[in-house]
């Protein structure tokens, strides 16, 4: 493990931890539609784990496609807190669940603990590259052709949007955009709602308006179409891809992958799949769920080692925490180290702990 040759000459710290999770609904700007439905509020868990002198904490983002919900997430984090954890055993209780939102929450909290208990940065303890400002895509979510352009131009020329789209109108759709935004790039996510057929009539015609990257057109597990298909853009895999496991899967079917924290489990199985997946010739893609600075907090520590940046989460809810992500003009700054991932205190996290 990573964390094991940075660390390894630290001392151990044997203090027992305390787990807690909180739910917190934060309200969205806007109506955010996907090709399979659409909500106005982002529902996430927050988990905190403390020694008595440290705590980190970290937000996630249970997801129904996966299974998964806050009340499966709380008990799964209620029951873990009966246990006896200590930093001692907390990597082998993480090893135990799958991979997933909770796993999530309770591996980000728990290297921004570890953070402070060393008194220094998640970013030094992983051996990443420092932090630097990115361009991150700005989503347009799925509505008229109209309403989709009138959308866009409020963006005020951005270098990389997201246009999430059904299969109903999409060269239609695409093309208002396009002509609302003519110096703009595109990547296209289907969210798994197109067919071979979708792609095959449009993805030349995409490719003319700007489109750079096609997200998760087919359903996973029925993309086997996409092997012999030879794309003029380049096929990220989202909902296929979770962890490295898939890998050997994707290969031939699409040339990206899509990782998020929230499918991963957490910072330490996104690390490795980064490696892995470039290792293997993958490009690398950073997405996120619609959540706050603190749940992309963990994810932007990989923005170097991504070729395509969507983390505008913040963006899309009403009021996002105190010493979250500055974007401008879609350039995305790198995280003040007080909210996450820096030698913070317990009080200072309590205070900015909103729930």
């Amino acid at each position: 493990m990573v964390f094991e040759k940075a660390t390894s000459k630290q001392q151990p710290f044997t203090h027992k931890l305390t787990v807690n999770i909180f739910n917190e609904k934060q309200p969205l700007k806007n109506v955010f539609r996907i090709a399979r439905g659409a909500k106005t509020q982002a529902d996430v868990i927050v988990v905190t784990i403390d020694d008595g002198t440290h705590c980190g904490w970290a937000e996630a983002v249970p997801y129904a496609r996966y299974n998964e919900s806050v009340d499966i997430a709380m008990e799964q984090v209620n029951a873990l807190a009966l246990t006896d954890l200590s930093n001692e055993n907390m990597n082998e209780m993480l090893s135990s669940l799958p991979a997933g939102a909770t796993r999530n929450a309770l591996d980000c909290a728990w290297w921004d603990l570890q953070a402070k208990q060393r008194h220094t940065s998640v970013e030094k303890l992983l051996l990443l590259k420092p932090s630097k400002a990115c361009i991150t895509a700005q989503t347009l979510s799925i509505d008229t052709p109209v309403a989709m352009a009138e959308a866009v131009a409020k963006l005020n020329k951005p270098p990389l949007v997201k246009v999430k789209l059904d299969n109903q109108d999409i060269i239609e759709k695409m093309t208002a955009i396009a002509q609302a935004a003519p110096d703009s790039e595109f990547i296209v996510d289907a969210n798994e709602g197109w067919s071979i057929d979708d792609l095959r009539n449009c993805c030349e015609q995409l490719k003319a308006l700007n489109v750079i990257l096609i997200e998760q057109p087919l359903a996973a597990g029925h993309d086997q179409d996409l092997i012999d298909f030879d794309s003029p853009i380049p096929l990220c895999a989202d909902e296929s891809c979770h962890t490295r496991a898939e890998l050997d899967y994707l290969k031939g079917r699409y040339q990206v992958v899509n990782i998020k924290l929230d499918k991963t489990g957490g910072l330490t199985e996104a690390v490795l799949l980064a490696q892995q997946a470039k290792q293997q010739g993958f490009d690398i893609m950073l997405g996120c769920m619609v959540a706050s600075s603190l749940a992309m907090a963990p994810a932007a520590l990989l923005v170097s080692e991504a070729r395509y940046v969507d983390l505008d989460g913040p963006l899309l809810i009403r009021d996002d925490r105190e010493f979250g992500f500055s974007f401008d003009k879609g350039v995305m700054q790198p995280l003040p180290p007080i909210l996450w991932g820096g030698p913070q205190t317990l009080q200072a996290a309590s205070n900015l702990l909103i729930i």
